[in-house]
């Protein structure tokens, strides 16, 4: 008996130890699980409301709900964009089985615009001091106003949208209208006291802070938020969506745009293939920017023709006529590269006129040093044409009248053809012996030499 019980001991100890070890796996899952579900995902969300946003907050929002996050918070500062991603943003924070918070950050940020529809969509909205949201109104891209039918059609869509997001979101309804009918605009405090959003917050603990005790509606079912002591996780956006995007700046697509040209033109003057690849390299990644903008044919020409004149500047001689020529042209199409953008919520874009005028101060620099060494160099070439004029035309030298003088005709001297006119006015047949007597700018003056006997 003694010895099974001996025997029952390590066995006993053995399940004790798997036992043991397997309510600490379970505790490990369960504080994982916890950990989880206390962690806020932080999308960091900026620029112009464009499909490259809309697919970076559907993916951040779709992370989250598979890791199964507290909450995520989308920090927001627009001046507006496309209607069409706008229309995919609300969706998904409608849609989405996570908490969402826009908070409108940082200090004097604002959700203008299409951002207004974004802030209204979320289930707890919240702003920054100092930041502002509205001026939703529809208008044309130089900011006027969308007359006739199509404003009607318009505007009547746009107020259905954001009042369907306010009343779904228990928001104040009469301002959201407003904030399209007028383009009303309110500011932090304002908003808090018209019931426009939630609340305001400084930095991100004020906002998870803010969140926590609020019921909100997620997925059909009414939730009460708890982010106390929840870890913040800040998803960037992908690199290559992140490089789309830097791509659909115009400021940026005007740049790529120049300097591959500008490759382009250095590869035709002086071939080496490397600028020339480089510069064929720009130019299409500038065309993928400018794919997603509101491209306007004729600045993109007039920039063409900038860059054919500045061409034209290094091998014709034109006195820095060709390249004045190519400066205009370059200023007027980068000014007028964008044309107004059909969608009216879009912002109008165009290029920096700093960049603009930066630009084309540093071509009209090259061309200046471009004429400059040309003049240059023509005229240190001009003593040596004096001297080698002075030895042809040297007087007493003889030569063979090439071209009858009657009175003014050329004749053929040290392997040059020259003008050559008579001294006194006779004519003088092709082939006849001529002796220089003197020179008159560049033309020889001739009278019949002693012999008469030479032929050319």
């Amino acid at each position: 008996m003694r010895q099974q019980a001996s025997a029952v001991k390590p066995i006993r100890f053995g399940a004790a130890m798997f036992l043991l070890l397997g309510l600490i796996g379970l505790a490990g899952v369960s504080g994982a699980a916890q950990a989880a579900g206390r962690t806020v995902y932080v999308l960091p969300t900026t620029g112009i409301v464009d499909e490259g946003m809309a697919h970076y907050l559907a993916d951040g929002i779709a992370q989250a709900e598979r890791d199964g996050a507290a909450a995520v918070v989308i920090k927001l500062n627009t001046p507006g964009g496309d209607l069409f991603a706008t229309n995919d943003i609300v969706g998904t924070l409608l849609e989405a089985k996570v908490p969402v918070i826009v908070w409108v950050a940082p200090a004097g940020g604002f959700a203008a615009s299409a951002g207004t529809f974004i802030t209204l969509a979320a289930n707890i909205a919240l702003m920054a001091p100092g930041t502002s949201i509205g001026a939703a109104s529809p208008v044309t891209g130089e900011g006027g106003d969308i007359t006739g039918t199509e404003g009607d059609k318009v505007r009547n869509d746009a107020i259905a949208k954001i009042t369907a997001i306010a009343q779904a979101r228990h928001r104040n309804v009469d301002w959201a209208v407003q904030a399209v009918s007028s383009a009303r605009s309110s500011p932090a405090t304002e908003a808090v006291q018209l019931g426009v959003v939630d609340g305001i917050a400084a930095d991100l603990d004020s906002v998870l802070s803010s969140a926590t005790g609020h019921k909100v509606e997620v997925g059909g079912t009414t939730i009460t938020i708890d982010l106390s002591g929840a870890a913040t996780t800040e998803i960037d956006m992908s690199p290559f969506l992140a490089f789309i995007r830097l791509l659909s700046d115009p400021t940026i697509a005007f740049l790529l745009f120049s300097a591959g040209s500008a490759g382009l033109l250095a590869e035709l003057w002086s071939p080496n293939f490397v600028t020339g690849i480089l510069g064929a390299l720009l130019i299409i990644l500038a065309f993928i920017g400018l794919g997603a903008l509101p491209l306007n044919v004729g600045g993109v020409l007039l920039i063409i023709l900038a860059v054919v004149l500045f061409g034209l500047e290094l091998t014709v001689t034109s006195h820095g006529l060709l390249g004045f020529g190519g400066l205009v042209c370059f200023a007027l199409g980068a000014s007028a590269l964008f044309t107004a953008p059909v969608d009216p919520f879009a912002p109008l874009v165009r290029v920096a006129a700093p960049v603009i005028a930066t630009t084309t101060v540093t071509a009209a620099i090259f061309l200046a040093l471009v004429v400059w060494a040309a003049i240059r160099s023509r005229d240190m070439l001009a003593p040596a044409d004096t001297v080698g004029r002075a030895i042809a035309l040297a007087p007493g030298t003889e030569a063979v009248v090439r071209r009858p003088i009657e009175p003014l005709g050329s004749i053929h001297i040290a392997g040059e053809e020259w003008s050559a006119r008579s001294i006194d006015g006779r004519p003088m047949d092709r082939g006849a012996l001529v002796r220089v007597v003197r020179t008159d700018g560049l033309t020889a003056i001739v009278e019949p030499a002693q012999s008469s006997s030479s032929t050319s």
